[in-house]
This record gives C-alpha cells, structure tokens and sequence, in this order.
C-alpha cells in the first residue's frame, strides 16, 4: 500500500469541510496533552498544517515526509509566515522508518497521522518512532478507526461496500488508494514492546465524515466543531467516529 500518486488529490480536498474539521479536532486534542515549547517531530507531515500549528505555539518542528511535492507545499506556506515561526520548522525529506538516522531527535512529541493506514508493516514504523523519541515522550497517531468500519459507507448509502465493510480490516478511501484500518487494542500490543502506554483517546469526524461540501461561515464552522469535540471524547460517540487520534506515553 502506499499513498505516492495521490498528493494533489489530497491538497485539492483539504478545503472540504471534512477535511477541515479533521484537522481542527486533532489541533484542539493536541493542545490538551502537550507541554508548551517542546520538541516535536511530525512524520508524514504533508503539507504542514499541524506541524504550521505547533510552530506558531512556540514548539521547535521537524517535518518529515517522503513527498517533494508536498514539502514544497509546506515550504511555499511557511514562506509566509513570521520569521520566528519560520525559524521554528525544520523539513527533512524522506521515510519515517529512517527517522534514527535522518532525525535522531530525541523528541518529546512525535505525530504519525494518516501514515499507518498505507503501510504493510506498522512494526517496523513504531520501532523506528521509538527509537527517535525522549523517555517521557508523546506518540500521536491518527489512525482509520476499525471498530466502525461500516459507519462511512452506510453514510454514504453505499450498500454493498457497508455490507462488505462488517468483516474486513480494509478498505478503499476517498482518493482511491488502498488502506488499512486500526484499533488501539492492535496498536497497544505492537506498541507494548517498545514500552509505550495507551494514556488517552479521541474520535475525530463523527458526524461530518461523509459531508464532502465547502466549509460555512467561520461561526457556523464552530458550532460544528464544539459538536464534534464533545463527540469525539464521548461514549458511545467516539466509537463510531471516521478516525482514531491514540495518544501513547512512554513508561516512566
């Protein structure tokens, strides 16, 4: 599985208002759970808008991504922010597997969103994160949520795909690629070894997955979001949301 050949679909999407409200969700539960100023490595980090979002909060980012395309995205965007928010953000292209030697780090926070549902491995990925994070470090991941994989498609009035969704782990997304979902029980035995914890977690997109529309007026666009925030720290809400956000400590 791979997500390369679909990144200008991906940055034609972003304006959609599902797409907003995913990456406001996951910027909000970030504030909840980090420390201010640390160091941070977003690995997959695409066009940067959560890594933008740290740095203007007075975090030190590196951006880690294997797309040219999408670095030069995030270096067009970062050209127009202020010097010190500039200075804040470091890019580095390539995998996140090779994060120990292109980015030893150690971090104190480490984001992996969106990236585990296009690899075949996820072992060798958190290993990898592992290795390059501090010894009270955060591990974010964004995952597809396989508790609910039937919910999108039955939104969607897709009938056979719902159907079909009940008893697999994998699925189709919405730029055509081949992708995988997760649950935190599989994520917390892979991540177990490398003596991480499950500390807390969130759904993200449990009423607005399937609404792929432009985004309202900015206080509309809140209401909507303050909905989806209390869903996606609720029972049974969270379970049924589009995405997983895992949040993992390291023992001390």
């Amino acid at each position: 599985m791979s997500f390369a050949g679909a990144e200008e679909r991906w940055i034609h999407r972003l304006g959609q208002l599902r797409d907003v409200v995913r990456q406001e969700l996951v910027a909000a539960q970030l504030r909840d759970v980090l420390e201010p100023r640390q160091r941070v490595l977003d690995v997959g980090c695409g066009q940067g808008t959560q890594a933008l979002i740290l740095a203007r909060f007075g975090h030190e980012v590196t951006g880690l991504d294997p797309s040219d395309y999408l670095l030069t995205q995030f270096e067009e965007t970062l050209a127009d922010e202020p010097p010190e928010v500039r200075g804040r953000v470091h890019l580095v292209r390539g995998a996140g597997e090779a994060a120990p030697e292109l980015t030893p780090g150690p971090f104190d926070v480490v984001l992996c969103h969106g990236v585990l549902m296009y690899l075949d491995n996820d072992r060798d990925m958190l290993a990898a994160l592992s290795q390059v994070s501090a010894d009270q470090a955060v591990l974010s991941l964004l995952v597809r949520n396989g508790l609910a994989p039937a919910v999108r498609p039955g939104l969607l009035r897709q009938w056979d795909e719902a159907l079909a969704a009940f008893d697999s782990q994998e699925y189709v997304n919405r730029l055509g690629l081949n992708a995988r979902l997760h649950t935190a029980s599989e994520l917390d035995s892979v991540l177990a070894p490398f003596e991480w914890y499950l500390d807390r977690w969130f759904g993200v997109r449990v009423l607005t997955d399937h609404l792929d529309e432009d985004p309202p007026a900015a206080l509309e666009l809140a209401r909507i979001v303050a909905v989806e925030q209390e869903a996606g720290r609720r029972d049974p809400y969270r379970q049924v949301a589009a995405f997983l956000h895992l949040i993992y400590r390291r023992h001390p």
